[in-house]
């Protein structure tokens, strides 16, 4: 077997308020940077030598400041998104991961952003512009929000598997 390595990580932030309804962060690009105003999630590349999921936790904590102290639980969202990238003339690959948060915990964005807000599921498909951005929203609601089916997909903070290990 020869393990495709991926190009970046995108991760989801979502929380469970006490209100019930989960709400997912989206952080907004900023000026002078590839693709400046988009609503997104954490996304960024992978180091040399760096697990994957690590990554994806790496990322999360240096764009919003959310560590192990305030995550409640990795997900691996079993996906990988493929798109052409103009800028590289390439397609590129991401694997995606979901983190729940604790409630009531501020972002701190890093400066590759410059604004961050808790939407709906239902509000941050209708604001996310990639079909990969969906697939991922359906996903975190599908599965993560499943009892039965979310142990599946959760890793523990060193990226293994939680179910069977």
């Amino acid at each position: 077997m020869s393990p495709l390595r991926p190009d970046l990580v995108d991760c989801w932030i979502f929380r469970l308020p006490p209100s019930g309804a989960v709400e997912v962060l989206l952080i907004r690009r900023a000026p002078g940077r590839i693709l400046p105003g988009l609503w997104q999630c954490v996304s960024g590349s992978i180091e040399p030598g760096e697990r994957v999921a690590m990554a994806a936790l790496r990322e999360v904590r240096e764009e919003t400041s959310f560590d192990a102290s305030t995550i409640e639980a990795l997900f691996d969202l079993d996906f990988v998104n493929q798109f052409h990238e103009p800028s590289v003339d390439a397609v590129v690959t991401s694997a995606v991961f979901a983190v729940r948060v604790r409630p009531g915990v501020p972002a701190r964005l890093s400066h590759e952003h410059d604004g961050a807000r808790w939407v709906s599921l239902a509000e941050a498909a209708d604001e996310v512009v990639w079909p990969g951005y969906r697939e991922a929203l359906d996903r975190i609601r599908d599965y993560l929000l499943h009892p039965r089916r979310a142990p599946w997909f959760e890793l523990d903070l060193d990226g293994g598997r939680v179910v069977g290990a």
